[in-house]
């Protein structure tokens, strides 16, 4: 058995807001009409059956649609649009999680909704080979998330320690042997702007080789604040999952506390699916 971690990847709803198949306006609330809301795509021939877990109140049976040897995971529902609150957004990804326990699914965004099956199963015809291709390259594979977040003072007094130059020059100030104490501070401040970007830089790189080994792709996204220093995105093999976290542990270990890692997981490969899909909604004609 795998060393047990220090960090465990959390789980924290990707539904809303995140990324997945894309979709055009749902239509406005309709009690009367039935439809069906979409969760994901998974490979079976078979019909399945995932319990009475589906978004609403009534908690409606999901099961599948399925067209030759692919599955749409749905539900039925009035067709109406969803508010995007935390707990449709749960909702909609406990779905996808009880999903991909035993199957790849790619997912689909938050409050996708048809009028009937048929709808349903003329789209998987329509991209039938885009979503086979997607399947194959995702089968085995799941995605964690790892932000990374610094205590960006502390690594401004650590500079200030550190950082030849910035430490003489951080002195010279001290002891106002700089006639212009204003501009002297301005140059100090671009200084340790510069040697911040620089050790940024240097974690950064550090993180990504120590978890290159045990996962298939990563993808850098943008970070989110002056404190995030990494937002990414790894595409991992199932079984290689024990090895990720020992790594992810590692490196986390080995940074200390000037760095804070937020590890999440495992979901469907949100960030490595770059499909496009024209669906016919329910609102649409």
């Amino acid at each position: 058995m795998p060393a047990k971690t220090l960090l465990k990847p959390r789980r924290s709803s990707k539904a809303n807001g995140e990324d997945g198949l894309k979709f055009g306006d749902t239509p406005a609330p309709s009690s009367r009409e039935s439809g069906r809301y979409l969760y994901g795509i998974l490979p079976s021939r078979d019909r399945l059956d995932f319990g009475a877990i589906g978004i609403g109140d009534a908690g409606e049976p999901v099961y599948t649609v399925n067209y030759r040897d692919l599955a749409a995971v749905v539900s039925n529902t009035p067709v109406y649009r969803f508010e995007p609150s935390r707990e449709n957004a749960l909702a909609h990804e406990h779905v996808i999680e009880t999903a991909m326990t035993n199957h790849t699914v790619i997912p689909m965004s938050f409050g996708a909704v048809f009028r009937a099956d048929n709808d349903i199963r003329e789209v998987l015809k329509s991209v039938y080979s885009s979503l086979k291709d997607v399947l194959d390259q995702m089968a085995g594979k799941l995605e964690f998330g790892l932000k990374v977040n610094w205590d960006r003072d502390r690594i401004i007094e650590d500079l200030k320690q550190e950082d030849i130059e910035i430490r003489k020059f951080h002195r010279e100030i001290l002891r106002k042997h700089i006639e212009s104490t204003f501009v002297a501070r301005m140059q100090l401040g671009r200084m340790i702007d510069r040697a911040l970007g620089e050790r940024s830089v240097g974690y950064v790189r550090e993180i990504y080789e120590a978890l290159g080994e045990v996962c298939v792709v990563s993808r850098d996204n943008q970070p989110i604040g002056d404190k995030m220093i990494m937002n990414a995105a790894f595409l991992v093999e199932r079984d290689r999952q024990p090895e990720f976290d020992q790594a992810v542990n590692k490196i986390a270990k080995k940074c200390g506390e000037r760095l804070k890692f937020r590890y999440t997981g495992p979901w469907p490969p949100y960030n490595f699916v770059n499909i496009r899909l024209k669906l016919e909604r329910a609102g649409a004609g």
